[in-house]
């Protein structure tokens, strides 16, 4: 296996990597400032502060401010970080030994770091707190939806754990608090095409060949809302939300499904009323067979 080659002197930073940037292997820039300047979205002068302060590096250790553009060469360096809002939940370790890592992931803590969340997500705070710089996520679980999520702890076994996902050979279990209709006949299986564009906040369900399924029964009922389990055989953006508020029963804490509604990154009130309560499946490195349950409940049933 070819060694991944990494720079000299720059390591992770609140348990990020560092940014790569590869040169092209032609171009009509005379130094590396130059080429950065134009490749970066940020200011020239912020550019110029990184290499004046020695922030970025190539294999070697600091590129200086001068240095010269190198055909097929490679720099890294920390991107600036947003300013984040404390997501005030902590996560809950579920289970852990050489190989996986299982976690309960609160309400409105990402999975990975994107746009926003960088710091406040679930990937930062294990690799920091557990000191596991080489964490990697096995899958991804929506910033609002609470439950398990399972990490990858040895890198040479996380193909493995990535494809048992991506091959749908995981058997996922999700809890949902909704309101209930008399003239609605459960269980059922609800079979739909959903589609997300991109830059579009939410998903639509549209004709067409069918892409996402979900088995939707009512566990329990109180008054008007009842407890769901819900059985997804796909995984597709919002599946679940766009399942039950198509079915006219939409989960309660539910911001985007039926009716967008605008709420601050910094309100963490009303979460989401879902849940991912069970992994199952085979394991692939093992052959064992494996199912863990969170021990989290939804606040709206609880």
């Amino acid at each position: 296996m070819r060694r991944k080659q990494r720079p000299a002197g720059l390591s992770q930073r609140h348990g990020l990597d560092p940014a790569r940037v590869r040169m092209p292997e032609d171009g009509p820039w005379a130094t590396l400032r130059d080429h950065l300047v134009e490749r970066l979205p940020v200011p020239a002068e912020r550019v110029d502060l990184m290499l004046a302060e020695g922030r970025v590096h190539d294999l070697t250790g600091p590129v200086a401010p001068d240095a010269p553009f190198t055909p097929g060469g490679a720099v890294w360096f920390h991107r600036d970080l947003p300013v984040e809002v404390p997501v005030p939940f902590e996560i809950s370790v579920v289970h852990r030994d050489d190989a996986v890592l299982v976690v309960d992931k609160p309400h409105f803590l990402a999975t990975i770091p994107r746009g926003k969340h960088v710091v406040e997500t679930a990937l930062v705070r294990l690799r920091r707190d557990l000191g596991l710089p080489a964490l990697s996520p096995a899958h991804r679980l929506d910033r609002v939806t609470a439950g398990l999520v399972m990490f990858v702890v040895d890198p040479a076994l996380r193909g493995r754990y990535q494809t048992m996902f991506a091959d749908r050979l995981v058997r996922k279990e999700y809890e949902a608090i909704a309101p209930v209709r008399d003239d609605l006949e459960l269980p059922r299986v609800v079979r739909s095409r959903i589609v997300k564009e991109k830059g579009v906040i939410t998903a639509q369900e549209v004709p067409g060949p069918v892409n996402a399924e979900t088995r939707v029964e009512l566990v329990e009922r109180r008054g008007d809302l009842g407890r769901y389990r819900l059985l997804p055989t796909t995984g597709r953006t919002h599946q679940l939300r766009v399942h039950l508020s198509g079915l006219g029963v939409p989960i309660v804490g539910d911001d985007f499904y039926p009716v967008l509604r605008e709420k601050p990154l910094d309100d963490f009130t009303d979460p989401l009323q879902l849940l991912a309560k069970a992994l199952e499946f085979t394991d692939p490195v093992t052959g064992e067979h494996r199912r863990f349950t969170s021990s989290l409940a939804l606040g709206a049933w609880s």
